[in-house]
């Protein structure tokens, strides 16, 4: 997989649109994954059995893709995460290719607030 972008744009709709955490790990992810996420372990397997009770296990989760950004050995994904009963989520996820895999992962997040300072919306 040389093509970072194709291959990040495929592991995104899996992850983040068709909710398929395994596949999507399974499709992209390097079995050294380093996270970078202090809620959960290094490595694939470790991400998939978090993440899956988050994206599968919440059918009315809902992970909107606003942008995708790549920039050599890097990719970002904005994404709007929505849920009943919670306030909106801004989601910035930051991964590092090698090899045409994702071995590494950041992310940030921000609640949406009910109001803002000023007229321009997160999304």
């Amino acid at each position: 997989m040389t093509d970072n972008r194709a291959a990040f744009e495929r592991f995104c709709d899996l992850f983040y649109t068709q909710k398929r955490v395994a596949d999507a790990f399974a499709y992209l992810v390097s079995d050294d994954y380093t996270q970078h996420n202090p809620g959960l372990p290094d490595g694939p397997a470790a991400a998939v059995e978090g993440l899956t009770p988050k994206f599968e296990g919440s059918p009315d989760a809902r992970f909107e893709i606003q942008r995708i950004l790549v920039d050599g050995d890097l990719a970002m994904v904005h994404v709007k995460a929505s849920g009943p009963g919670r306030p909106d989520t801004a989601v910035a996820d930051i991964y590092r290719f090698a090899g045409g895999r994702i071995v590494e992962h950041w992310d940030v997040l921000q609640p949406v607030p009910d109001r803002s300072a000023n007229d321009h919306p997160m999304f």
